[in-house]
């Protein structure tokens, strides 16, 4: 990807090295020493600029990313994308049950990476897969993806320091009770198997939800629910724990009469713009098959 990104020095920033500039902005050191091996990436005032240099108040900076690499491994695929927003730094998008993120052994063609490598390389841009909020294969809902080494450090330090906030919808059977509340139980992996987590209080590592019953309908109850964390399955183990494991789930509840994946939807997603700063808010409509579930024909 290219993109240039410009910065307007003022008075709080007078003296600063271009370095400390950018770190303070959220560039990690790592993008700083590929950034300084791209040509002519840093311009201050028209003029090329080292890394060590000072600014001034007044200054203008320039920041060219030149990503010439593609993500290997990710063969491009011709496959639907519902794009909800697109800007020079990021992607979001709205992912159907089923599609799972990244490629892998056995489902090698059929996953997001697939599909933005073949919508970028019909634009003819070279692109590199950095997804941020991973979502489970059979979740469906809002997840984005960075476009560039930068937002894609950016977004990053936010998930880790839980500033992205994601809400969830999901549908467990029967009247939850009670009927709003924070989970707290520590998860890791259960013995014997790579794929499945469960509450850990010895070892297992700090997992909080916060829940609460939208409405009851068709002897289900539809959650909202609200990550503090992000561990593996989480909400799925969370609602086990409390006693009402979401239909569809083939791992924790194979409660498959209604609906054939775990009814869970990534719904609404909030943060800050990882360059501008500015407040975003992104909302995923529930999909069909929740829907039938609490609303049948």
């Amino acid at each position: 990807m290219d993109r240039i990104i410009d910065y307007n020095i003022d008075s709080a920033d007078d003296g600063l090295r271009v370095e400390q500039f950018l770190r303070r902005r959220g560039y990690s050191a790592q993008n700083l020493t590929e950034i300084k091996r791209m040509p002519k990436s840093i311009l201050v005032n028209g003029v090329h600029y080292y890394m060590r240099q000072r600014l001034a108040a007044g200054d203008h900076l320039l920041v060219h990313i030149q990503e010439t690499a593609c993500s290997e491994n990710i063969p491009p695929v011709r496959l639907p994308l519902n794009i909800l927003y697109e800007d020079e730094d990021l992607v979001v998008i709205n992912k159907p049950a089923g599609m799972p993120i990244h490629p892998s052994l056995n489902n090698y063609t059929n996953s997001i990476a697939n599909a933005l490598a073949w919508y970028y390389q019909e634009q003819r841009k070279p692109f590199i897969f950095r997804c941020c909020n991973r979502l489970d294969r059979d979740t469906s809902g809002i997840t984005i993806v960075a476009k560039h080494l930068v937002s894609g450090n950016i977004l990053s330090e936010m998930v880790r320091r839980h500033e992205i906030r994601r809400e969830y919808l999901a549908i467990a059977r029967g009247s939850v009770i009670p009927d709003a509340g924070t989970i707290t139980a520590p998860l890791a992996r259960k013995p014997g198997t790579i794929i499945e987590r469960t509450i850990d209080f010895e070892h297992g590592e700090t997992a909080v939800t916060h829940y609460k019953v939208i409405s009851e309908q068709n002897g289900h109850s539809l959650i909202s629910l609200r990550l503090e964390t992000g561990r593996t399955h989480q909400i799925r183990i969370h609602m086990k724990h409390l006693g009402y494991p979401l239909i569809g789930d083939y791992l924790y509840n194979p409660d498959m009469e209604y609906i054939q994946r775990q009814a869970l939807h990534s719904h609404r997603l909030c943060l800050s713009h990882p360059i501008t700063g500015d407040p975003m808010e992104f909302t995923a409509p529930m999909p069909e098959d929740m829907l039938r579930v609490i609303q049948p024909v």
